[in-house]
């Protein structure tokens, strides 16, 4: 299944609506995702306009999946994104970000030696369940208007309010040296971001995440996802009539 319909790729109704799940390239943005298939799509249906949209952007330092809808089935985005989300990752200890993740230079360094496996431990079980998380002040979140990366950007701080989440699952699976990864299973509108920031401070340190690869959105897995290329080159292929 390499969408979510089940259908072979010549045989879906895109103008109509389908559902589509893709692998997110590292450093391509959400939209940016959204914007290849919708030039994709218009050439290969000869239109000047169809309905394309994602449900939960992904950061361009992450990687995973992503579901896009078209046509009359961009009506269901918003229940996709209201799913429950699984993410594997790495945690960079002893370093933060303004980001809080790799897009941005390191901003601040912080000692590690004292960290532990009963220290991580701890501070893991500090993060399950609801919780209450700040979002990073590089995220999409729109403060009077704006979004407020576009304020972090200009370097203009902006006070936000925290919001509450719930870690379901949150899994350490290797700590070694100054890195950290994970498993976390997660409400909608978690920041993973945001709980590496925490989860340093938690450890008396800092950190910041180094790499992040959403694997399940509700019921939908990475593993019967498109490669985004792949995905492409088949859109650019004529259409089977048969």
């Amino acid at each position: 299944m390499q969408q979510a319909d089940n259908a072979p790729l010549s045989k879906l109704n895109f103008q109509e609506g389908t559902t589509l799940l893709v692998d997110k390239p590292l450093t391509w943005t959400s939209f940016d995702v959204v914007n290849k298939l919708r030039f994709k799509l218009k050439y290969r249906l000869g239109v000047k306009k169809i309905k394309v949209g994602h449900a939960g952007t992904l950061d361009p330092m992450a990687t995973g999946l992503l579901i896009i809808c078209t046509g009359k089935f961009t009506k269901k985005l918003a229940s996709y994104q209201a799913q429950e989300k699984e993410y594997t990752g790495t945690i960079e200890l002893g370093a933060t970000t303004p980001s809080f993740d790799k897009e941005t230079p390191i901003d601040t360094t912080y000692p590690t030696e004292h960290i532990t496996s009963d220290l991580i431990e701890q501070a893991r079980q500090q993060f399950l369940g609801e919780i209450e998380q700040y979002p990073p002040m590089f995220s999409a979140i729109k403060v009077d208007g704006q979004p407020l990366y576009k304020k972090a950007r200009k370097g203009i701080k902006v006070e936000v309010k925290p919001r509450p989440v719930e870690i379901k699952q949150f899994e350490i699976t290797r700590f070694e040296e100054n890195e950290v990864d994970f498993r976390v299973v997660c409400s909608k509108g978690t920041y993973i971001r945001s709980l590496a920031y925490d989860f340093g401070k938690a450890l008396r340190s800092g950190a910041h995440l180094s790499a992040l690869c959403r694997t399940r959105i509700g019921e939908y897995q990475l593993s019967n996802a498109w490669d985004l290329e792949e995905l492409v080159r088949l859109l650019e292929q004529p259409i089977d009539d048969k």
